[in-house]
């Protein structure tokens, strides 16, 4: 297995899919796990992932190489999402591993990764989890006046190259339909849909001491995280302020930006990193998550039904957890319907109590690590059975 990162600690999704990937497909597998790695990965997170390895090699990414790395992704006709995770040096560290491990399959994650494997003969998968191209291109209308012309520029590249990249693999597989109807190739219906899970026996409901009425979670460093709290806060809070002007609003997550941070105030709290994020769950009565770009099956909306809380989105984010909207998730797409919701929630105990319980088991009928990775490793198997090294 290839990954961009190394899958621990879990704050980002491309992490989590990839730990849960490597722990249940070890029951099959014995994995040889690649990560590309800016920082040292600390013993701590490397006993974290090492129980579900056969052996774990860490390719160090040196930062001072990263602007020739994009430099040649120019002239290659790459995307620079691909170019900053691919250095020529790298590749030969991962050639020799290949030589001499002789791997029966290889699983590369997310485009970045796709070119590490282009030397190896045997069968491959590539995981396209989002589609990346589509996620600038929803950027780019909000994207300030120097960044609109780089994001342009990524996105022709990244449509080219995810076209490309198709007929590489053997297998190629992605998080849910919409994002796999956005792939611009004519045999896209040959792409296997795995969808993320949810933890069950972590994420737990509970409810902790009510601090906020409302919570939005997620890495707050992430483009389209930042762009939901600022909409959160500046077009939907004001709304909700009007009926319920005590009504506070919990930021919780890793990494948040100067925009992010810069919403704090009386009435929003922004946590930063957080040891255990269910205690932020069990202390709001209200998920909002009512995204406005950005693509794949947000995480946070399983994690919240999961913890049995009610659900606010909006329609770019239900397209791909497919519930049903007034029964088991509620979704607005303009400011106003989502301060409704929220509002109608806030105002109705067992309105509130109804979509959290249908949400919850909604999430527990169609969102299970277990049955994803049954699928995945069925993919990678074939028809063969026995134990393969990955």
């Amino acid at each position: 297995m290839i990954l961009p990162r190394f899958p621990y600690p879990i704050e980002k999704g491309d992490k989590l899919r990839a730990y849960h990937q490597i722990r249940l497909l070890s029951k099959s597998f014995d994995i040889l796990l690649v990560a590309i790695s800016h920082n040292r990965v600390s013993k701590a997170h490397l006993e974290k992932v090492k129980p579900y390895c056969k052996s774990i090699i860490i390719v160090r990414q040196n930062w001072l190489s990263a602007g020739w790395n994009l430099l040649v992704a120019l002239f290659r006709g790459w995307p620079l999402q691909a170019g900053y995770y691919y250095s020529s040096r790298n590749q030969r560290t991962i050639d020799r591993i290949i030589s001499k491990e002789k791997p029966g399959h290889i699983y590369c994650q997310l485009l970045r990764t796709a070119a590490y494997a282009r030397n190896f003969s045997g069968p491959k998968t590539l995981d396209y989890q989002d589609v990346f191209s589509k996620g600038i291109e929803r950027r780019i209308p909000t994207a300030s006046l120097l960044m609109k012309p780089l994001l342009k520029f990524e996105y022709k590249r990244l449509l080219k190259y995810e076209k490309q990249l198709f007929s590489q693999f053997d297998n190629k597989t992605i998080i849910s339909k919409p994002d796999r109807d956005f792939i611009n190739h004519p045999d896209k219906e040959k792409i296997e849909i795995i969808p993320n899970g949810v933890d069950r026996k972590y994420f737990n409901p509970g409810k902790g001491v009510i601090t906020h009425e409302l919570i939005f979670t997620g890495n707050m460093g992430y483009p389209p995280n930042v762009d939901c709290a600022e909409y959160l806060v500046n077009k939907v809070l004001p709304l909700i302020h009007k009926k319920y002007p005590d009504a506070r609003l919990m930021l919780a997550g890793a990494s948040p930006h100067t925009r992010v941070k810069s919403l704090a105030s009386s009435k929003v709290t922004v946590t930063g990193w957080v040891d255990d994020i269910r205690s932020c769950y069990s202390s709001a009565l209200i998920f909002m998550a009512p995204m406005q770009i950005g693509t794949g099956l947000q995480n946070k909306l399983l994690e919240a039904m999961s913890m049995r809380l009610p659900c606010v989105t909006s329609s770019l984010c239900n397209a791909a957890l497919g519930a049903d909207d007034g029964n088991e998730i509620l979704v607005g797409d303009t400011p106003k319907q989502v301060a409704d919701h929220a509002i109608s929630l806030l105002a109705d105990a067992e309105f509130r109590q109804k979509i959290a319980e249908n949400g919850f088991f909604f999430s527990r009928r169609n969102y299970s690590w277990e049955s994803a990775n049954e699928k995945l490793s069925a993919l990678i198997s074939g028809t063969d059975k026995s134990k393969t090294t990955l």
